[in-house]
């Protein structure tokens, strides 16, 4: 499951949604106020009285009062804290008109601790659910219908904003929680789930705990650094993204679920490409600098060779030495992994391996075709390293390229060192297209190291260096034992990538009959 995090930033953001919203017709049901049209059946029913209202009045009622949420104080003090209403936040991420709410009338049965009183009941029980439409495809907006989800094959969608469990409800609140958590289990891997983080995600005792952390932890911390969107986003990974406020947040992940198939049952999309599949990118050829110590941004090729530019980066502020994220070659969605040289190096460590597996299986699980650009000189030497579990985390990122099925294109632009090199969708995890610029270099370790190692205590060093430097620093060895398909000129890469995408188009490639894989969790 995709989460993203929203900073919040007030400043603007209701008039933004004014303005976004003179864009958006009134969706059904998903205004603060709707007015039900008097169609013929509503006036030819017979409406029985079992109180002092009707029935149909007391539906209008509840209806009307579901649309309120908590009431208008609470829209305008979730206004004030720059924030937008549940419904709001529905309206703008869905297509107009497209919202189907379902369960709006539940409540909840707890009649502990006063919460039998009417003033703690509302329609709907605080949550909004039902079903929409992102730009005409089908999508589930939130937890009690993931079963009708998987169920028709389309994505589920979380707009999170909440203190946690209901505490008077006590044992019935947490069943409800692993109900979901279940849910969230069966449908890993067969529809995309995606969580927007819009406000507290929180335990039902944290709200009360947090005052005294002090106490509870020893830690002087506030709630920021411990679980704002900062912190997961950059330290601990929990988020994917992080947006100033909630319409950035909403327009952006529209952006992101257009790349995304409905179900594992769906092809990649495809959409309309006005980039030709065969143009050249001259400004290639000159991007990896002569000397190989010095760094260049993997993002700029990533740019120069995606559709028209538009790379929607996954985890950006998180484990900077690999580059995960979504594009479009020849108007078809593709998933790209890359070494990113500015940063170490573009080393291979825990955080990058953990980061790079979660992504390539997530693409081989809603069959997306996996682009990979290496350049790695191996994996981060250290005790920190040693003692976090480099082995059995690097091996995550071996584990999942070579356990994926879908189309796999590897491009080598400089260096692929030792095991980064085979973690690296090398041929030998099952690469379909393996490409190497003249650039490259496959060897088993840098050829500094190597003959200080090979040549230890001799002389002439220098003339050694460039021996080896001569044999193995280069792209011919790997692809004299096959191990490289062809070393090609930059310039044309996107024109081979889009080439080898349509013929891998009608790949099909299954992995032995198992119960699961017992990948080095």
């Amino acid at each position: 499951m995709a989460a993203i995090s929203v900073a919040r930033s007030s400043c603007g953001l209701i008039n933004g949604l004014k303005v976004s919203l003179r864009s958006v017709a009134r969706v059904k049901y998903g205004a603060v106020s709707v007015t039900v049209p008097q169609t013929s059946l509503h006036r030819s029913c017979r409406w029985y009285s079992v109180s002092h209202l009707s029935v149909k009045e007391r539906i209008d009622q509840k209806r009307e009062a579901a649309l309120q949420g908590g009431g208008q104080q609470r829209i305008e003090a979730q206004h004030k804290r720059g924030k937008l209403t549940a419904r709001e936040r529905v309206q703008l991420l869905l297509d107009p008109e497209s919202f189907v709410e379902t369960d709006m009338f539940v409540e909840h049965r707890c009649a502990d601790f006063g919460m039998e009183q009417d003033r703690n009941k509302f329609p709907g029980d605080s949550v909004v659910t039902g079903r929409g439409r992102i730009n005409g495809r089908l999508v589930y907006v939130f937890s009690q219908i993931m079963d009708q989800a998987m169920t028709v094959g389309a994505p589920v969608i979380g707009l999170n904003d909440s203190g946690g469990a209901r505490i008077q409800e006590g044992v019935e609140s947490l069943a409800g929680y692993a109900d979901i958590f279940l849910r969230n289990v069966m449908a890993s891997g067969v529809i995309p789930q995606i969580s927007l983080i819009m406000g507290p995600c929180a335990g039902g005792a944290v709200p009360e705990i947090f005052p005294n952390w002090h106490s509870v932890t020893n830690e002087d911390v506030t709630q920021e650094e411990l679980g704002g969107a900062k912190t997961h986003t950059t330290v601990s990974g929990v988020a994917h993204r992080a947006f100033e406020n909630d319409i950035e947040a909403l327009l952006n992940l529209r952006e992101f679920f257009n790349f995304l198939p409905l179900s594992n049952q769906d092809p990649a999309p495809i959409r309309e490409s006005h980039d030709s599949s065969d143009r050249l990118v001259p400004s290639l050829d000159n991007i990896v600098p002569l000397e190989s110590t010095k760094a260049y941004d993997m993002l700029d090729i990533i740019h120069a060779i995606v559709d028209e530019r538009e790379f929607f980066e996954i985890m950006p502020n998180y484990a900077k030495n690999i580059v995960v994220g979504f594009a479009r070659m020849n108007g078809r969605t593709v998933g790209i992994v890359g070494n990113q040289p500015k940063v170490a190096s573009g080393c291979l460590d825990i955080n990058s391996s953990v980061k790079g597996a979660r992504f390539v299986r997530f693409c081989d699980a809603f069959n997306i075709p996996i682009i990979t650009f290496v350049d790695v000189p191996g994996f981060l030497p250290g005790t920190a390293q040693e003692y976090g579990g480099i082995i059995r985390h690097g091996a995550k990122l071996l584990f999942a390229f070579a356990e994926a099925t879908v189309p796999k294109i590897t491009i080598i632009t400089r260096k692929a060192y030792g095991g980064a090199y085979d973690v690296m969708s090398s041929k030998h995890l099952r690469g379909d297209v393996n490409y190497a610029w003249p650039t490259a270099e496959v060897a088993v370790m840098g050829a500094k190291g190597a003959v200080q190692i090979i040549f230890r205590g001799k002389d002439n060093q220098a003339e050694a260096e460039a021996e080896y430097v001569e044999k193995f620093a280069n792209p011919f060895p790997a692809a004299v034992r096959g191990f490289v398909d062809d070393i090609i000129e930059p310039a044309t890469t996107r024109k081979k990538i889009c080439q080898d995408l349509e013929v891998l188009a009608s790949k099909k490639q299954v992995n032995p009959w198992k119960k699961h894989a017992n990948i080095p969790l």
